[in-house]
């Protein structure tokens, strides 16, 4: 039998390795990690980068324990006064925010936010299709002619150069809150609280994963405490900053934030306020999601995310922030059935989008950075679609609906792998002119092109990025954090593993390897899923299932080459819970042979 860490080409042509120590207990005993298994959050905190002296703090992790002081950031204080002022004033406040779930819930926590400060503000949300990403200067000039007298950008801004300028131009002052890419010369915004500011501290810096919902937390405790000194408010006055917490997870994970730090608190403690149902639109929106449980990391991003965000791709994108700050069970409802309904709409134009993109794949195998575009294409589903392809090039990939707005540009957005900014290049290829606007971060970005421009920006795209996308192919491993026979994948490993998590981008679950196995049975399930039936010497089976894996090689070697072979089976350990008892099963990342 071949060790699992012999496997130098898996069945997706990758090797595999241990991520921390060596957690083989596929032979049925612990050999040199004996007792291991009763320490194994311990482990796989320690796998995850965590100092051995700081576990007890990740056990558990706590706002107490990991939340930042909000005046380390440049501008949150000066935010604060601002924002105080216009609660003391009474002045009429609007919240612009981005269609996303980053967007929407960062809106509706500061709309709720000051509803419990007896404030209203209004929400704005833009149209995708017609207003584009960020803030626009048609927006924010008809919101200040409108009455408004402070406006709160969130999850938008860092670069709204012409937007904010006419936004003083027409006397209304704007607070950015932002956490995307920011040049070293800033828009003129009364104050703009973003950690990935350049001139930010390194303390400050340290926290630039947070998503804009994190940001805006940090600015409701920041003006709480402003309001607390002035003497506004009593010591213990003003609202539960901690009921916000749902919305804040929700953000975070929906926006594929590192879950490390700061996150994993907003997570972990996010998921607990959200068990109590207290927002009657998330309740509406678990309860349309048809979960009958609390829901789980995996949850907000696979389930309650994707809702919220087909408002913003293909219909009206203010339906997030109303549903997430009204307080009306029946439009809840409303509301939640109309957003999964968009969302089953969404997923047949992203399956028409995906067929016509992968169809150029093929003819850019030699490039570094994949980039397909299209006529027709619908701009709310190009992201999905490009983080699919990302996925199975193993490449940055970039998706670009050729007519994407009104003015017949197109409009593209991308995503990334591990050790390669797209963010920063987007930045730097606006700066060249070969782009009317794009931003973002390190793993996402959006941008606009004039039409005829894609080839270059392709090449000049291809040619800056190539020695990063090189480097970071060539460190690509499967990283493995234990080993087991198929008798040791039980509930209460599952139930194990789950204890160091909350588990997601910068914090990845614990990937598990079973074997040696034999596929009792193997078939296509769905469109593309293959489950399985595996067995072992132990006398053992389980179930497993991959996702979307039919066309890829590994899929078709377990449907066709399989048979009678002895496999190694990578993946996920998670709950099968639809029969009279509990069984764990396994989400197959991939395979290998054992024999």
């Amino acid at each position: 039998m071949i060790p699992v860490t012999a496997i130098t080409h898996s069945l997706s042509g990758l090797s595999w390795r241990w991520r921390g120590g060596n957690m083989d207990m596929s032979t049925g005993g612990f050999g040199s990690n004996a007792g291991q298994l009763d320490n194994l959050v311990d482990q796989l905190l320690l796998a995850r980068g965590v100092e051995r002296d700081d576990l007890e703090r990740h056990r558990r992790p706590t706002l107490r324990d990991f939340l930042p002081d909000p005046s380390i950031f440049n501008d949150m204080d000066k935010a604060a006064a601002r924002l105080a002022d216009a609660i003391t004033k009474r002045e009429a406040i609007a919240v612009y925010g981005d269609y996303d779930v980053d967007g929407a819930t960062s809106a509706a926590l500061l709309i709720r936010f000051l509803a419990g400060l007896g404030t209203s503000a209004r929400p704005y949300i833009p149209d995708r299709l017609l207003e584009g990403y960020g803030p626009s200067a048609e927006g924010l000039v008809k919101l200040a002619r409108e009455g408004a007298q402070l406006i709160v950008t969130v999850d938008c801004g860092a670069m709204a150069y012409e937007a904010l300028g006419a936004a003083r131009a027409e006397g209304v002052d704007v607070i950015v809150v932002d956490h995307h890419k920011c040049n070293a010369e800033l828009p003129p915004a009364t104050a703009l609280v973003n950690p990935n500011r350049l001139d930010e501290s390194d303390e400050a810096a340290s926290h630039s994963h947070m998503a804009a919902v994190g940001v805006a937390f940090l600015l409701a405790i920041a003006t709480l405490r402003e309001l607390r000194t002035r003497g506004v408010l009593g010591p213990r006055d003003g609202p539960d900053l901690m009921s916000l917490l749902d919305l804040v997870a929700l953000g975070t994970v929906a926006d594929v934030a590192q879950i490390r730090g700061v996150n994993r608190a907003f997570v972990a403690q996010g998921l607990k306020i959200m068990a109590r149902r207290e927002n009657i639109g998330l309740a509406a929106l678990i309860d349309a999601s048809r979960l009958t449980r609390s829901p789980t990391c995996s949850d907000l991003g696979f389930a309650l995310g994707p809702r919220i965000n087909a408002a913003g791709r293909i219909g009206d994108s203010g339906l997030g922030v109303r549903l997430l700050t009204t307080s009306d069970a029946e439009e809840a409802r409303d509301i939640a059935a109309r957003l999964s309904e968009l969302n089953d709409e969404r997923r047949a134009i992203e399956q028409a989008v995906q067929e016509s993109a992968e169809a150029q794949v093929d003819a850019q195998h030699n490039r570094s950075v994949v980039v397909v575009h299209g006529p027709g294409w619908h701009p709310g589903v190009i992201g999905i679609v490009a983080g699919r392809i990302k996925e199975k090039t193993g490449r940055p990939t970039l998706v670009i609906a050729e007519d994407g707005d009104t003015e017949g540009n197109g409009k593209g957005s991308g995503r990334s792998i591990t050790g390669v900014d797209l963010g920063a290049a987007i930045i730097a290829a606006r700066a060249a002119g070969l782009l009317i606007a794009g931003g973002g971060h390190a793993m996402a970005c959006g941008l606009t092109i004039a039409p005829g421009g894609t080839g270059a920006f392709a090449d000049w795209l291809d040619e800056r990025l190539a020695r990063d996308v090189g480097l970071a192919r060539q460190s690509q491993s499967l990283l493995l954090d234990l080993s087991l026979a198929p008798g040791g994948l039980t509930p209460d490993l599952v139930e194990r593993l789950e204890a160091a998590g909350p588990f997601g981008m910068g914090w990845p679950g614990p990937r598990v390897a079973v074997g040696p196995v034999r596929l009792i049975k193997c078939d296509l399930v769905g469109t593309d899923h293959v489950r399985m039936v595996a067995g072992g010497p132990d006398g053992r089976s389980f179930k497993a299932i991959a996702f979307r894996a039919a066309e890829t090689e590994m899929g078709q070697t377990l449907l066709h080459g399989s048979r009678g072979r002895l496999l190694w089976l990578v993946g996920r350990a998670k709950i099968d819970d639809w029969g009279s008892r509990p069984a764990a099963e396994l989400h197959v990342e991939d395979a290998a042979f054992a024999d």
